[in-house]
């Protein structure tokens, strides 16, 4: 997948620009107050007692403040503020739980902030005490219980409490080890602090650990940026989550503090990511899709081969079965076709709750249309492929007819060698993937017209 100099200034030329990262069809910025909490009540009501659930737990707060994070926080030291956190999370677990079969099986749960581990063990404890209290965890070796960690702020005791809770998968912020990039976004996380935070992981029982890093920050160059992949390398984490960094700094405070001038260029950009993917293959991962990579031996990767991967709001999961519940401010649930946001800020979630009142600020229910479209972009998204025949047999009309303008662009894309157009099918090509959501955007139906602004970050 090495791009030639002159290959990747004609790519940034013609595909440079702002664009969705498709965590869902429609995207969370076409979500309308219209949708109300009681859409939430039967749409939560109508469940099927048998259905298996994903439960999303948000903690927005943070001890401090990275500069290139986009997520709803919350950065204080006053602990009381999580504790009161903690009991509308119980509210809000007791309003759901009331309207859903009490036998419905939760295979899945995610605690994402924020730094969920800001919680002390205690508050942790009661938080799955509350959840075990209203829903039906399930205790099975194949449960998929993960928790985002910050490495700065655990040690090994928090590390075998976490797995006495039944956290199985762990999952770290990195972004990069190198001194002046840590600097330049505020985080300073040592190689060895992350690497024994692992290591113990590991010896307590974890399943899975997983790492994120990030691309496009200050200061990064791709000789660099390998020094740090060499060291991730050597801590051997079972995923890698390689995400393009969002620098939107009208939208994000924080992030005024990084310098413009210190980012590099959208063609330095897709050479740390050509050149990224190139090392983590050669190092024995799988190239799971958009911004994922994988052990073969992973679940990740074994849902890819088995074609039952998906993708929601939570990047890549194994559990395409289950419908998502989000709890906590700024959380999103998914339930068999619609769609759900809780409010984004700690005044507007409690009052609602404060109200007996599904915290739910907007959403939507997708239209068959939506419903062909989102399939697509599965498809894309976790398989880099589509097939006509099924989409044929799924939709009963012709991929060609259904989407014949888009035909022509899918056309132009071929000829730029980003995807192999055949009478059987579509296959994203290597170079392609480099521009998944690109690819993806043209089947979009929402997007603004060419020329007009958005509100997306830069898809290079």
């Amino acid at each position: 997948m090495k791009l030639t100099t002159s290959h990747i200034a004609n790519l940034v030329r013609r595909y440079a620009g702002a664009g969705p990262r498709y965590t869902s069809y429609p995207t969370a910025n076409h979500f309308s107050d219209a949708y109300k909490p009681g859409n939430q009540v039967e749409t939560l009501s109508s469940m099927p007692a048998q259905q298996a659930l994903s439960l999303y737990i948000h903690v927005p707060f943070c001890q401090t403040i990275c500069y290139y994070c986009a997520c709803n926080k919350i950065v204080t030291a006053d602990k009381k503020k999580a504790a009161t956190y903690l009991d509308y999370l119980e509210k809000e677990f007791g309003l759901v739980s009331r309207l859903l079969a009490e036998e419905q099986p939760v295979e899945q749960l995610h605690f994402g902030g924020g730094t969920p581990t800001y919680l002390n063990d205690e508050q942790l404890s009661r938080v799955i005490s509350d959840l075990r209290h209203s829903f039906n965890l399930s205790d099975k070796p194949d449960r998929d219980y993960s928790i985002e960690i910050d490495p700065r702020t655990v040690d090994g005791n928090r590390i075998r409490h976490l797995t006495s809770l039944g956290f199985n998968r762990l999952s770290l912020g990195i972004q990069d080890f190198d001194t002046d990039v840590q600097k330049a976004i505020n985080r300073l996380q040592s190689t060895q602090e992350t690497k024994e935070i692992v290591d113990t992981a590991r010896d307590a029982g974890f399943k899975s650990i997983s790492v994120d890093l990030m691309y496009g920050l200050p200061l990064q160059t791709v000789s660099r940026f390998e020094k740090t992949l060499e060291e991730v390398r050597q801590i051997n984490p079972d995923r890698i989550s390689l995400f393009n960094y969002a620098h939107l700094p009208a939208r994000f405070k924080t992030q005024r503090q990084i310098k413009d001038e210190e980012l590099p260029s959208p063609g330095e950009k897709l050479k740390l990511l050509s050149h990224s993917i190139r090392y983590l293959v050669d190092a024995g991962y799988q190239y799971v899709g958009l911004d994922h990579f994988a052990k073969p031996d992973d679940d990740l990767f074994t849902a890819q081969s088995e074609g039952s991967l998906h993708r929601n709001f939570q990047g890549y999961t194994t559990h395409s079965h289950c419908d998502l519940i989000g709890f906590g401010v700024s959380s999103i649930s998914s339930i068999n076709g619609h769609y759900s946001q809780n409010f984004k800020t700690l005044d507007a979630y409690y009052q609602a709750l404060d109200k007996n009142t599904l915290p739910v600020e907007k959403g939507l229910s997708i239209t068959p249309d939506d419903e062909i479209t989102r399939d697509v972009l599965t498809n894309l998204m976790c398989k880099s492929s589509v097939n006509f025949r099924v989409f044929e047999e799924r939709f009963n009309t012709k991929f060609e007819e259904y989407y014949e303008s888009e035909m022509q662009t899918l056309q132009a894309y071929s000829e730029d060698g980003l995807l192999e157009l055949s009478a059987t099918g579509i296959q994203i090509t290597d170079t392609g993937r480099l521009l998944l959501r690109n690819i993806a955007a043209v089947f979009d139906a929402y997007l603004p017209v060419q020329g007009t602004p958005n509100n997306f970050s830069q898809s290079i």
